[in-house]
């Protein structure tokens, strides 16, 4: 079965609106993790619009899911994550003008600097995942920089209308094989909803998908638990070698 990772990052934004101290972002965390969740993912961002440090630590604390930590590759985050040491960072770009991360990891623009900085977090028991648009070349300068995963971004495919559908789909099972051909393991994220999931789940090699908004949504209406178990019976009927 192809392995969920819910990113939690909204329930903080609703906190944050208030500046307040609910709705709780543990307990949404452990309500995940007891839902079936196989990781909790969270995004430290520089102008901590959402996730604070404080979160992360507890996170680290009380999680028996795996912890992802989705971050900009910048000293200060990155410092933070050598001490917390979370089971996984993603690297993710990021603009403060952005309402959410836009794109994928220009990984090849600065594979120098991301194979030192993806050595240093796997020198410390952390494994790397990059956050890329499903393109030969991102693929590519990912595997020469060293990283374990790449989580294929599926915004395109999420916003695509009529024919682009199937052009951004397949778009995203080439960036599959050409990863897994590369020796990388192969996730997705970015746009997913019960509606639009099952196509990507049906892609061979798809090892697990990150989905966030969606879920938080949903749990407004029917509960963060079920919103949960929502994803995970889509994912059931796809076995990860589909």
């Amino acid at each position: 079965m192809i392995e969920l990772g819910v990113n939690i990052d909204h329930v903080a934004t609703l906190r944050e609106a208030r500046k307040g101290v609910e709705p709780d972002l543990i307990t949404a965390a452990k309500l995940c993790e007891l839902a079936g969740a196989h990781q909790i993912t969270v995004h430290l961002r520089q102008d901590r619009r959402h996730i604070q440090d404080r979160d992360v630590d507890l996170l680290k604390q009380v999680l028996q899911a795996r912890l992802n930590l989705e971050m900009a590759a910048v000293d200060e985050i990155i410092g933070i994550a050598h001490r917390i040491r979370p089971e996984t960072v993603c690297l993710v770009p990021e603009n403060r003008q952005e309402i959410t991360t836009e794109g994928g990891l220009d990984v090849a623009g600065q594979v120098r600097r991301l194979t030192e900085v993806t050595a240093g977090f796997q020198d410390a028991g952390i494994r790397v995942s990059m956050f890329i648009d499903p393109d030969p070349e991102q693929i590519d300068a990912s595997a020469e920089a060293g990283a374990d995963y790449v989580e294929l971004h599926t915004g395109a495919y999420a916003n695509a209308r009529g024919e682009e559908v199937f052009a951004e789909l397949d778009r995203i099972a080439e960036g599959t094989e050409r990863a897994l051909n590369a020796g990388l393991v192969v996730h997705a994220g970015h746009g997913l909803t019960i509606r639009n999931l099952p196509a990507v789940a049906a892609i061979p090699g798809i090892s697990e998908v990150n989905i966030g908004h969606s879920i938080v949504a949903r749990a407004v209406f029917i509960g963060l638990e079920d919103a949960v178990h929502e994803i995970l019976d889509i994912l059931s009927a796809y076995p990860e070698e589909a």
